[in-house]
């Protein structure tokens, strides 16, 4: 049997940014979802400052793929290699590199990928680079855009959140935030139109389109601890990327359960000064609050019951 053929792709930018901003972007996994359309969600499993094990949630073309990647962080060559474990199919392997070299006034960053597939079928290999190729291609356009703004970043990326405490268990009120496409009528604003699950524990929701939150978003369930995130796609106006996560923390008197909201703004929301962006958080947070007062209802109701 000969050895299964090893595929390449490569793709690059040049972004007149700081090579220090450009690699620290790519060193911190964490925030991609937030920053990379691609990407839905990252957990950091190990971190001793220089290596690094994540697992990671995508989007590959009209599925959802998920693996766990182990990283080499080279501040000094300003340079991230990478392998995944367990690929998903139809992959057998995946490397690469991300590597950020100064050139002058600006810096060229490059993302190289090498990948085998299982059973070397045309088909495969040929979905395999086009995903690879369109998802590299669009976390480089992302740095690029978002290394120009670096001045302004703290102010375009913001994070907020909002807590409860309920007297009922946490399974009740976990139950009540997976269970999306059972909310109320009186939720119907932030209440998705289809829940699809193809994957346990996996949600894409249709939503009504009617915010800058988008007409899709994806969730992922961690129901052992107590947590949902979520990453909205396809937003618009003043949003130029959301996610957020619901989350609980069980105490002697009850829960305390929070939502979190990340989110990007996009330049004419950061041009409409303080009062847009204030306007956008309020709308999240209020959507937000709804919920958490829906769900409090829900388990202390159950409670009540049982």
């Amino acid at each position: 049997m000969p050895d299964t053929r090893v595929h390449r792709t490569a793709c690059e930018v040049s972004v007149p940014a700081p090579a220090g901003v450009l690699y620290g972007l790519i060193a911190d996994a964490t925030v991609w979802p937030l920053f990379f359309p691609p990407c839905l969600h990252v957990e950091q499993l190990d971190f001793d400052g220089t290596r690094e094990r994540l697992r990671m949630w995508a989007l590959a073309g009209d599925r959802i793929s998920s693996w766990v990647s182990r990283r080499h962080l080279d501040i000094g060559q300003r340079r991230v290699r990478f392998r995944q474990e367990l690929p998903a199919r139809p992959l057998e392997s995946m490397t690469g590199v991300w590597s950020v070299h100064p050139a002058g006034d600006v810096c060229r960053v490059r993302l190289e990928h090498a990948f085998t597939v299982t059973g070397d079928a045309p088909a495969d290999v040929a979905w395999a680079a086009r995903v690879t190729r369109d998802n590299s291609r669009a976390q480089l356009d992302s740095l690029a855009r978002l290394a120009q703004r670096w001045t302004r970043l703290d102010d375009l990326a913001v994070t907020f959140e909002d807590t409860v405490r309920v007297k009922a268990p946490a399974e009740l009120v976990f139950d009540f935030l997976y269970r999306a496409a059972d909310w109320p009528e009186d939720l119907a604003y932030t209440r998705p139109l289809a829940v699809r699950e193809d994957t346990p524990g996996i949600q894409t929701l249709t939503l009504d389109g009617r915010s800058a939150t988008g007409t899709r978003a994806v969730r992922i369930a961690f129901p052992s601890a107590g947590r949902l995130v979520h990453k909205h796609l396809h937003t618009s106006g003043p949003l130029a990327a959301y996610t957020g996560e619901w989350s609980i923390e069980s105490h002697p008197a009850g829960v305390d359960v929070s939502v979190r909201h990340h989110i990007l703004l996009s330049d004419d929301a950061a041009a409409g000064g303080q009062d847009a962006a204030r306007r956008l958080r309020d709308e999240l947070a209020r959507t937000g609050r709804h919920v958490l007062e829906h769900a409090t209802r829900h388990a202390c109701g159950a409670v009540r019951v049982l």
